[in-house]
């Protein structure tokens, strides 16, 4: 799950993590007493879930409280990467004598928590990781034992050179990395991360993201969740206990296992077809769960026709028949099936599809071929 800045920027501030001032503003009428409050030169900054807002116009600089005003309106009407603009936050201006890169993220290649830093932070760190990745310090922190000081020591002198400066970034790291483990976040990020006019370090930006799976145990930060963050489905889809994520595709999927999810993409894809959606039904065997996946899939209006792909192993395949069976007598089915029924259970799943004058095949091969032509030719809505 990820938050906007100012909700990012609150849970710094709650860790001691030096931020400036700002001021939340959701309609054109409070930009006028947040401009004011904030007094002098101010950066107006859209709220959105998606990175480039400066190059996009959603990052503006303002001299007085009157161009605050006119810089927010106009960015209040924005669309920044297909997300609408409805929030923006007026924030104290400030002398950026140096910008560095800190960020802390999961690396599951080495068991730990990675920090990142480098000399030079701003608006094309992308570009500086693809292009110059030597520019990019990583220390791995381990839960147990956290990183080796001597690199960790090494690090902060090369990228912030006096002692000064070392100290404080050492004190912001360190809090930094206690609230990526305390809200088990999967990214903790300041970019940039500056010296300001009184030489002190202060977090200018703030991004987060938090592992879904952890969200149980922060109510306080699920309730953070944004209405944009996810789509319908896949709130209804976390509702019915399925993994879903909703894609850009004509071709609905439900299978069984996340790897055979994503091995099915794939295939899809490389017989010239779109999926619409990545969707494990899991292991049980509950009938009602393929009455609730087909149910997200059909209230997609771009999807043409549906793979179901089961492999089973503990699904049981009659299971998964009869939730098929049930789904069509609770809703209307209008698009075009293929379904793919092999595994534990598979004679007596298909000989209830048959029976119901529905067909199960054995080849995947065979049944993503299927399922993209009739989703490119004669697929759709009857």
């Amino acid at each position: 799950m990820n938050i906007h800045e100012y909700q990012a920027k609150e849970l710094f501030a709650s860790y001691g993590i030096p931020i400036k001032a700002f001021r939340l503003v959701t309609e054109p009428g409070q930009l006028a007493q947040a401009a004011q409050e904030l007094g002098g030169e101010t950066i107006v900054k859209a709220q959105v879930l998606t990175g480039g807002r400066g190059k996009a116009g959603g990052v503006k600089y303002a001299k007085t409280a009157e161009e605050a005003v006119k810089y927010g309106q106009d960015i209040l009407n924005l669309t920044i990467k297909g997300f609408p603009v409805e929030k923006i936050i007026l924030t104290e201006a400030a002398d950026i004598k140096k910008e560095f890169y800190a960020g802390f993220i999961t690396n599951r290649g080495t068991r730990a928590v990675t920090l990142m830093l480098s000399k030079a932070g701003g608006m094309d760190i992308e570009d500086l990781a693809v292009n110059s990745p030597e520019e990019i310090l990583k220390i791995d922190f381990f839960a147990r034992t956290g990183p080796d000081e001597d690199l960790y020591e090494a690090a902060l002198k090369d990228i912030f050179r006096t002692q000064t400066h070392i100290a404080q970034a050492r004190d912001i790291l360190d809090k930094l990395y206690r609230l990526f483990l305390e809200k088990d976040c999967s990214l903790t990020e300041i970019n940039p991360l500056s010296i300001v006019d009184d030489d002190t370090l202060v977090a200018i930006d703030a991004k987060m993201s938090f592992d879904d799976n952890a969200l149980f145990r922060h109510p306080e930060i699920q309730a953070l969740e944004n209405p944009e963050e996810s789509s319908q489905d896949e709130k209804d889809a976390r509702e019915a206990g399925l993994s879903f994520v909703s894609l850009d595709g004509d071709i609905g999927c439900i299978v069984n296992g996340a790897g055979l999810a994503m091995a099915t993409l794939d295939l899809i894809k490389l017989a010239g077809g779109e999926p619409a959606n990545f969707l494990d039904v899991g292991g049980s065997s509950n009938p009602n769960k393929v009455v609730s996946a087909l149910k997200i899939i059909i209230s997609n209006p771009n999807v043409k026709a549906i793979l179901i792909n089961i492999f089973g192993g503990i699904t049981r395949c009659d299971d998964i028949a009869k939730g098929l069976l049930m789904a069509r007598e609770q809703i209307q089915l209008d698009l075009p099936l293929v379904i793919r029924l092999v595994g534990t259970n598979q004679d007596e799943g298909r000989a209830l599809l048959e029976k119901a004058g529905l067909q199960a095949f054995d080849g995947l091969s065979e049944s993503v071929e299927k399922v993209v032509a009739l989703a490119t030719s004669e697929g759709g809505r009857q």
